[in-house]
C-alpha cells in the first residue's frame, strides 16, 4: 500500500484559476466527475487545498461548512452521493500513526478520499487516482493535475470540457 511517486502519469491537465470562486467552481466540477477514488492535494500553506475540497464537497451535494481537519486528521461526510473522507496530514508526527487510525479501512469501499499533505503519510497511503499540485501565481492559482491511474485519466477526460467551457488556459 505504498505510493509510487516516480510513476509516469497517464494524463496531465493544467489550469489557471483566478480567485476563490473559480477554485470552488472547479472543485464542484471535479466532485461531480469523480464518484470514488483518491485525490492527493499538494501545495504550500494557504495555496487553496481546503478551498478546492470545499468545492469538491459541493459537487457531491454537501451544503454545510467545510473546515480543514488539521487537528482531527479526518473529517467524514455521509452524503446522498456517497461517503467522502477529507484528510489533513499536516500535523501527522509519523506515517505509522495512519496505521493505528485504520487508514486502510477508509479506502476499501466506493468512497472518495481527499488528502491534504499526502507526503506526510509516505509509505502508508495507496496510490492516488489524481495528484493535484496547487501553487500561487499572480492573483490566482496554478493547478497541475496528474492522473496515475485509469480512473484518474477518465476523470481528467471529463474535466477537459469544463476547462474549455469555463477556464481558458493561460
Amino acid at each position: 500500500m505504498t505510493v509510487d511517486v516516480d510513476a509516469r502519469p497517464l494524463a496531465v491537465l493544467g489550469l489557471y484559476l483566478d480567485g476563490e470562486e473559480a477554485m470552488e467552481s472547479f472543485g464542484e466540477a471535479l466532485g461531480a466527475a469523480m464518484a470514488s477514488g483518491l485525490i492527493f492535494l499538494e501545495g504550500d500553506l494557504g495555496a487553496g487545498k481546503t478551498t478546492l475540497c470545499r468545492g469538491i464537497l459541493r459537487g457531491r451535494g454537501h451544503a454545510g461548512p467545510v473546515k480543514s481537519p488539521t487537528y482531527t486528521l479526518v473529517e467524514p461526510y455521509e452524503l446522498d452521493s456517497g461517503r467522502v473522507f477529507h484528510f489533513d496530514l499536516y500535523r501527522l508526527g509519523d506515517p505509522e500513526e495512519l496505521e493505528y487510525m485504520g487508514i486502510r479501512d477508509y479506502f476499501e469501499d466506493e468512497s472518495l478520499g481527499m488528502i491534504e499533505w499526502p507526503e506526510r503519510g509516505a509509505g502508508m497511503l495507496p496510490r492516488p487516482d489524481l495528484r493535484v499540485t496547487i501553487s500561487v501565481e499572480n492573483s490566482g492559482r496554478r493547478l497541475v493535475i496528474m492522473a496515475p491511474t485509469r480512473t484518474g485519466e477518465q476523470v481528467l477526460t471529463r474535466l477537459e470540457s469544463w476547462q474549455s467551457d469555463s477556464t481558458p488556459e493561460t
